[in-house]
């Protein structure tokens, strides 16, 4: 039992189409991940102001949001590896753009804004089809330890990203950060064409994208376990994980340890996210997920209300961790549940309305900036934190469909298999 653990663990690893996917992803996590702290910091070192990191992520939010259902359908419509591969392009392309406005010393605050709409444009595009595209590779009974490895490497890349990241701005420069960057969204393109081109089931259609819209929406509304999935999953994620955004605030003003020290609350929340996903890896397809789900959502606003009060920065550095750790197992176990419960036909469509959880996480930033910008960053934060308690309450005792989420992959896993 001790050494089939570990090799269950890693079990995807072995499809080697996936080690392809995997490694593309992870150097497109990296690169975005350390720009990320970058950009954060050049936006409060612009502006001195919460409101202003608020901006930035709303920039990012809005394209992000109206475009996500879209990009779904076009997942659902294409070759899916040819639209990651071209909207890595135009992502690159976007931030060439800004290291230029680096070397020529004319970045302004404008330019960010345009920049991180670019990014909310393009992520909604390829976002959906990177996960229909797994289950592509590794079939429906490898999705969860392939999405959990995923998500696994996503929070290792939160450690290394904004550790390189800091590194490189005190070695060479914010520029040299920005170049090293755009290697790394090179080399996730370079990888992506070690991986086999990945055709919907329902590739060719005489449906317009308005249709395939419609029928997507219309297949979420008549199986209420998937949108009550999709709003459990996107509800927390909008009231609390926007805390990420003001962690500069947090170490520039509750606890005055500067970008060494939001390095480090990043590096550590990273670590614990990683822990997170590599524990749901180990699970296997027969365990409950629903009380999991719930303790670790409770958990994690536990966490994060301590860490908002937290008066030392030493104390704030393990409750981070804690609450990344929960946040991911919550997350992880959300979105597989969702990948098992529907069809492929649909899955790139009902992938970017899991996307929206990724714009509804930076709309969320907004609000809680306005807050912190009259009443201080604790009090917005710990607002925050105590809210996703009672929403996670409220999903399991007023939507009864929740209560049987188990029942209901078991029987998907016995179709299926």
């Amino acid at each position: 039992m001790a050494t089939k653990r570990p090799i269950r663990m890693f079990a995807a690893f072995q499809n080697t189409q996936y080690r392809w996917l995997f490694t593309s992803n992870m150097a497109f996590m990296l690169a975005m991940q350390g720009q990320m702290l970058v950009r954060s910091m050049i936006t409060y070192e612009l502006t001195q102001s919460p409101l202003y990191l608020g901006l930035v992520s709303f920039a990012v939010a809005i394209p992000m949001f109206l475009m996500a259902p879209f990009g779904g359908v076009i997942a659902d419509r294409v070759e899916r590896r040819r639209l990651i591969i071209c909207g890595q392009i135009a992502l690159i392309l976007a931030e060439l753009s800004i290291l230029g406005l680096f070397a020529t010393g004319n970045l302004q605050f404008w330019h960010l804004l345009c920049s991180s709409a670019v990014m909310g444009c393009v992520f909604p595009l390829i976002m959906p089809a990177q996960t229909a595209i797994v289950v592509n590779v590794v079939g429906k009974k490898g999705l969860q330890n392939a999405m959990a490895l995923s998500m696994g490497g996503m929070s290792a890349t939160r450690i290394l990203g904004p550790t390189l990241a800091g590194f490189l701005v005190a070695t060479l420069s914010l520029a040299g950060a920005y170049t090293v960057g755009v290697i790394f969204y090179a080399t996730a393109l370079l990888c992506l064409l070690g991986v086999k081109q990945n055709h919907s089931e329902r590739e060719k259609t005489d449906k317009s994208v308005v249709s395939d819209l419609v029928e997507g929406f219309r297949y979420v509304g008549n199986n209420h376990l998937v949108l009550i999935m999709l709003l459990f999953g996107i509800l927390p994620m909008f009231l609390a994980m926007p805390f990420q955004s003001f962690l500069v605030v947090f170490t520039e003003k509750v606890w005055p340890v500067g970008a060494t020290g939001l390095g480090l609350l990043y590096a550590v929340g990273g670590a614990g996210s990683l822990i997170g996903s590599i524990y749901v890896a180990g699970l296997s397809n027969s365990k409950a997920r629903l009380p999991l789900m719930m303790l670790s959502i409770i958990c994690f606003g536990l966490a994060l209300f301590a860490f908002a009060l937290s008066p030392w920065f030493l104390l704030a550095l393990p409750l981070v961790f804690i609450a990344d750790a929960f946040a991911s197992v919550f997350g992880t176990l959300n979105n597989a549940a969702v990948q098992v419960l529907v069809p492929d036909e649909v899955r790139g469509r009902i992938s970017s309305f899991m996307m929206m959880s990724f714009s509804i996480t930076p709309m969320g930033t907004l609000p809680m900036s306005m807050i912190a910008e009259t009443y201080g960053v604790q009090t917005a934060v710990t607002l925050a934190s105590g809210l996703v308690i009672a929403v996670a309450i409220g999903f399991y005792v007023f939507c009864k469909p929740l209560r049987f989420l188990d029942q209901r992959l078991r029987d998907n896993y016995d179709a299926q298999y």
